[in-house]
């Protein structure tokens, strides 16, 4: 006989910085020998209306007065979508773990702001909902993110890597029985940046890199930029891209078939140069629909490569913070130090009980 644990049913909400929507995810979550099982009931993405992707594009210029404002408004908003996703699913579930959306995101100067209060989306839907899931960790000196491998060690353990192909490559593994994470490499932010050029929305199936021929002297220079000789952990963002990356391309004088090609293998062997043995490599994130990108990696490790079914490709994140969520619930740790440099283990998020009447 099995022993298993009663399932516990959660939603899970994402906002990316992409814009794109609202990711929301209904699962459950079970325990069996004492590993934790999940399953995907439900899952939709919401996309932005116009007002709300500008509202949310310009949140960082507000004043102080207006952000909260909009903390309040969003979180109604979060409550709303919630709440007619239940109705339309007709999951009912025991929880609600809400990530928010990022508006500052600062640990170096001790302070992170995910904009939805969980207090509107626990008062609209009258279940408990947990958020703010960065700010502990901030306060324990932490860098308040990567949270995902939390979820990679403990819903993903069957696979030794976990890698995440969204606008930068990011990876999550364990090294004697330490969970390590960190992004590894630019990866879609430089496909659609090249795709843009050609007046494409991104790089379908990697196609523009099929073309050109490689420069191993711009190869050289990428693979020489500082970011890479600095140890985990460490993270990559847009304004590094922009002064360090794109500079190095733009002095090529290099065919722009050559550029593209040769940044498919810069990304390429990046990814490959982490994985130290044999082993299996989950891969998701947009990134893991590019054909020709996971081709390259598959040639240069020797893993065996799982690309999983289309609704945890796309949603992975927003079932992670449910499970997050849950894990908080419980008052079990779900954040570890040995990713985000925190002073300890801790168990983060911020629960806002449910708040029905007498």
């Amino acid at each position: 006989m099995h022993q298993q644990t009663s399932k516990i049913r959660a939603i899970g909400l994402m906002s990316g910085t992409s814009l794109d929507g609202l990711d929301l995810v209904a699962a459950e979550f079970w325990q069996t020998e004492g590993r934790w099982q999940y399953k995907i009931v439900a899952a939709e993405t919401e996309n932005y209306a116009q007002d709300w992707a500008e509202q949310l594009k310009m949140a960082p210029r507000l004043s102080g007065q207006q952000l909260i404002k909009l903390h309040v408004e969003y979180g109604r908003y979060l409550g709303q979508k919630t709440k007619a996703f239940i109705h339309k699913t007709r999951f009912e579930p025991e929880l609600i773990a809400s990530h928010g959306h990022t508006i500052f995101h600062q640990p170096e100067n001790g302070y992170t702001f995910q904009l939805g209060s969980g207090c509107e989306i626990a008062a609209i839907t009258g279940i408990t909902t947990v958020a703010d899931f960065r700010s502990g960790d901030v306060a324990l000196d932490g860098q308040g993110a990567p949270l995902v491998p939390a979820g990679d060690k403990l819903l993903f353990s069957a696979f030794d890597y976990c890698l995440n192909l969204g606008g930068f490559a990011n990876i999550s593994f364990d090294e004697n029985n330490c969970r390590k994470a960190f992004d590894i490499c630019p990866a879609n932010v430089l496909f659609n940046y090249f795709a843009a050029k050609n007046k494409l929305l991104f790089d379908n199936n990697g196609d523009l890199g099929r073309i050109g021929n490689i420069d191993f002297l711009l190869l050289e220079k990428l693979n020489s930029l500082d970011f890479y000789k600095k140890e985990p952990p460490k993270s990559l963002g847009l304004e590094w891209v922009k002064s360090e990356f794109l500079p190095v391309l733009e002095f090529c004088k290099c065919a722009e078939p050559d550029k593209i090609r040769t940044v498919y293998e810069h990304v390429a062997q990046q990814i490959s140069k982490i994985f130290k043995n044999k082993g299996k490599l989950l891969i998701t994130g947009g990134g893991a629909w590019n054909t020709f990108l996971i081709e390259l990696i598959e040639t240069k490790s020797n893993l065996k490569i799982t690309i999983p079914p289309r609704e945890i490709v796309d949603f992975k994140e927003a079932l992670v913070f449910a499970f997050l969520g849950t894990l908080r619930i419980q008052n079990t740790i779900n954040c570890f130090a040995s990713v985000t440099g925190a002073k300890h283990d801790h168990s983060a998020g911020v629960v806002f009980p449910a708040k029905t009447s007498a």
